[in-house]
C-alpha cells in the first residue's frame, strides 16, 4: 500500500513551500516595467525588507540570484584584490563563502569550527587579536549553516570586534534563518546581511539580497572588484526603477515577493513568525530525542541553544538516513533533505545524514505529519530507535 497519492509535502530546506497565495500574485500577465503597478511598490518593497531585518537604516538590493550570487554580491563590494578576510566556518555554507572569496581574489583565514559547534568567540577573539595592522577587512559568518544546522551568535561576535576595537566589518549570511528565527540587523550590529527568497521568504529560487550599513556602504566606496552587475551603489538610493536591477527586473517574483512580506510582517508579524520557528523545532528535538533514546540516531547540534529554528540536521546511523529518504516520499508522500557536507575521512557514510526543514510557510500539522511519516518509515525499515517521538513532539506544540 502506498500512501503518497495527494499533495507531496516538502521538507527540505529550501526551495520551501510557497503559498497558494503567493503563488497567485506572481500568476499574471509581463507588466509594464517604466511605469505602472510594479513601479509603485518598489519604495514600499524596499522599506519591509529593511523592517524584515529589523533595521531604520540599511540600504537593501536585490540581485536576480540565488544565495551564492548573494554571496559574490557582498564580495565585489566589501573587498579590492588582495584584501584579508577572516572566515568562521561551521559547516559547508560557511566554507563555501570562504571559497567564493578566494576565487574571487580576496585572502581568506579560515577559522573551522567543525561540523557540531557554533563559532567559538574566543578563538575569535584571540585571531582579530593578533590583526594588529587591521588587515582583515571583514569577518564572514554564517547565522545559521544549512547544512549543519548550526546557529552562531552575531551579536557576541559584536561584541568581539567592539571590545578590541577592530574595524573589521561584520557580514553576514542570513539564507537560513531570515524571518524563521531572531535577527537584528541594528541591534545587532551587522554591517552587511545576505539572504534568498527561497527559504524563509516563501518564494521559488531567483532572488538574492543583501543589506549593507551606512559604515559598509562608506567603506565600499574603493572596491575594485565591484563590477556594473554586483555594485551595489548602483543599484540603490534615489535611482529609478529599472537600475535597482542593472537591467530588467524579476517582475513576477517581485509581486510575490509583496505578497509574501505582507503575510509575514502585516498579518503574522515578524515576531509570532519567530515564536512559531521555535516551537516547531522543539517539536521536532522532542521527536528526535525520544528516538535517540533506543538507537543510533542523533540530532546534529548537541546543545539546543546553538541549534537552527529553520532546519534540523540528524544522523540515522547504519545508512537508515538515505533508507528513511527513500521510503517517505514512496510510501507517505514526504520530502525531507539530504544530509551534504558532513562526511569527513574517518566519519560515518553519506547516507547517515539528513535534514529536515520546519522553515517558512509551515506550521503545526505540517511538521507533525512529517514526523508521523518519519515514524511509520523507522518501523516499516526495522530503524532501531526509542518509543514516545510523536507523543513528545504533539506536547511541545501543545506546551507552546
Amino acid at each position: 500500500m502506498s500512501g503518497a497519492s495527494g499533495r507531496a509535502y516538502l521538507a527540505i530546506p529550501g526551495p520551501t513551500v510557497v503559498p497558494e497565495r503567493v503563488l497567485a500574485a506572481m500568476h499574471r500577465p509581463s507588466p509594464d516595467i517604466y511605469d505602472g503597478a510594479l513601479v509603485a511598490m518598489m519604495p514600499g518593497l524596499i522599506r519591509d525588507l529593511r523592517r524584515l531585518a529589523v533595521s531604520d537604516t540599511a540600504d537593501v538590493a536585490i540581485y536576480i540570484a540565488n544565495g551564492h550570487g548573494a554571496w559574490e554580491a557582498a564580495i565585489a563590494n566589501m573587498f579590492s584584490r588582495g584584501d584579508r578576510a577572516l572566515a568562521l566556518a561551521t559547516g559547508l555554507f560557511g566554507s563555501g563563502w570562504a571559497a567564493h572569496a578566494q576565487a574571487m581574489g580576496v585572502k581568506v583565514d579560515v577559522l573551522d569550527f567543525g561540523l557540531r559547534a557554533p563559532v567559538d568567540l574566543a578563538r575569535v577573539e584571540e585571531a582579530l587579536a593578533a590583526d594588529r595592522d587591521h588587515a582583515v577587512r571583514a569577518v564572514l559568518v554564517t547565522h545559521v549553516d544549512t547544512a549543519t544546522s548550526i546557529r552562531n551568535d552575531i551579536a557576541g561576535l559584536r561584541a568581539v570586534l567592539d571590545r578590541l576595537g577592530h574595524p573589521a566589518l561584520l557580514a553576514v549570511d542570513a539564507v537560513a534563518s531570515l524571518g524563521c528565527e531572531a535577527l537584528r540587523f541594528d541591534d545587532w550590529g551587522v554591517d552587511v546581511m545576505i539572504a534568498a527568497s527561497q527559504k524563509g521568504l516563501m518564494l521559488p529560487p531567483g532572488l538574492g539580497f543583501v543589506w549593507f550599513s551606512r559604515r559598509a556602504r562608506r567603506l565600499s566606496l574603493g572596491s575594485d572588484l565591484a563590477t556594473p552587475y554586483w555594485d551595489w551603489h548602483a543599484r540603490t538610493g534615489d535611482v529609478e526603477f529599472y537600475r535597482h536591477f542593472a537591467g530588467t527586473a524579476p517582475t513576477h517574483h517581485l509581486f510575490g515577493l509583496r505578497e509574501a512580506l505582507t503575510m509575514l510582517l502585516d498579518e503574522e508579524g515578524l515576531g509570532r513568525a519567530w515564536a512559531r520557528h521555535a516551537a516547531l523545532a522543539r517539536a521536532v528535538w522532542a521527536a528526535f530525542d525520544a528516538w535517540s533514546a533506543g538507537g543510533d540516531i542523533a540530532m546534529n547540534v548537541a546543545d539546543p541553544a546553538c541549534r537552527s529554528h529553520a532546519v534540523t540536521a540528524a544522523r540515522l546511523g547504519g545508512g537508515a538516513a538515505q533508507r528513511l529518504r527513500d521510503w517517505v516520499p514512496a510510501h507517505a508522500g514526504v520530502t525531507l533533505g539530504v544530509g551534504i557536507g558532513m562526511v569527513r575521512p574517518g566519519e560515518a557514510a553519506a547516507g547517515d545524514h539528513l535534514r529536515i526543514a520546519h522553515m517558512g510557510h509551515v506550521n503545526a500539522h505540517m511538521t507533525l505529519g512529517a514526523l508521523a511519516a518519519m515514524e511509520a518509515g523507522l518501523a516499516a525499515l526495522g530503524v532501531r530507535r526509542g518509543g514516545g517521538a510523536l507523543e513528545a513532539a504533539a506536547a511541545a506544540i501543545g506546551a507552546a
